[in-house]
C-alpha cells in the first residue's frame, strides 16, 4: 500500500477524532495529510471510499494486536478480562470516540454502514473461534448457540462502548455483572465430571422436558 493512502486514512481517523463525521470532508482530510484533496479522489474515488477504507485498516489492526491474546485465553472469564483491558486501552487511545463516529456515519455514507457491519463481523468471527475453543466438551456445550453468544458479545461490547460515555458507573456495573457471570462457568466447571453430568441432564430436561410434561397424561 503506497504511502500517500496510509497518510490519507491516518488523515481521515484524526480528522474524525477531532471533528467528528460532519466536519469531515475531502479538504479537511487533505489539509490533515498535509496532501492536494484531489488525492483522496485518486486513491479513494469518494471521501465515503476513504473514509470505508481506513474503517476497515483500523478493525485489522486493532484484531492483529489482540489476535494473540484471545488465543492464549483459557476461560470465560479470562476473555472478558482481555475485553475490558481491550476497552480501557482503546478507550485511552480515543478509538471508542471513532467507532462512535464510524457507527455515527454509517446512517448517512452505505458504504460506510457495509464497511462497520463486516468489521463487526471480524471481530464475532474472532470471538465464536475462542467459544469454540473454550466451551468444548463443556457441560453446557449442546445447549449454547455459540454464534450467537459471539454476536451478544460484540453487540453488547459496542454497546459498553458507547454507554460509557453517558454512564460510568453503569457500565462499570455491568462488566461487574459479566464478571460474575464468568465466575458462575468457573464454578460450573470446577465441579468435576459426576456434577456436570447431573447439571448437564437437568438443564437437557429443562430445555426439551417441558414440551413433553405438557403432553397428554393416561392413567389415574
Amino acid at each position: 500500500m503506497s504511502d500517500t493512502r496510509e497518510r490519507l486514512m491516518d488523515a481521515a481517523v484524526s480528522a474524525l477524532k477531532r471533528q467528528g463525521i460532519a466536519g469531515v470532508s475531502a479538504r479537511s482530510i487533505a489539509a490533515e495529510a498535509e496532501a492536494n484533496q484531489a488525492l483522496v479522489f485518486y486513491h479513494f474515488k469518494t471521501v465515503e471510499g476513504l473514509l470505508a477504507a481506513a474503517a476497515l485498516r483500523e478493525t485489522e489492526l486493532r484484531l492483529a494486536r489482540y489476535r494473540e491474546r484471545f488465543a492464549g485465553v483459557g476461560s470465560l472469564r479470562e476473555l472478558l478480562a482481555v475485553g475490558q483491558e481491550l476497552h480501557a486501552r482503546e478507550r485511552a487511545n480515543g478509538n471508542v470516540l471513532l467507532l462512535g463516529q464510524f457507527l455515527a456515519g454509517a446512517t448517512a455514507y452505505p458504504r460506510l454502514a457495509e464497511v462497520s457491519a463486516q468489521a463487526l463481523r471480524q471481530w464475532t468471527v474472532e470471538l465464536e473461534a475462542v467459544l469454540e475453543r473454550l466451551f468444548a466438551g463443556h457441560a453446557l456445550a449442546e445447549f449454547l448457540d455459540l454464534p450467537g453468544l459471539a454476536r451478544a458479545m460484540t453487540a453488547g461490547f459496542v454497546g459498553l462502548e458507547l454507554y460509557e460515555g453517558v454512564d460510568p458507573e453503569g457500565a462499570t456495573g455491568a462488566f461487574a455483572a459479566l464478571d460474575g457471570l464468568g465466575a458462575l462457568v468457573e464454578v460450573v466447571d470446577g465441579l468435576g465430571p459426576v456434577v456436570s453430568r447431573a447439571v448437564r441432564a437437568t438443564v437437557r430436561r429443562q430445555v426439551h422436558g417441558g414440551a413433553q410434561d405438557a403432553g397428554p397424561r393416561t392413567g389415574t
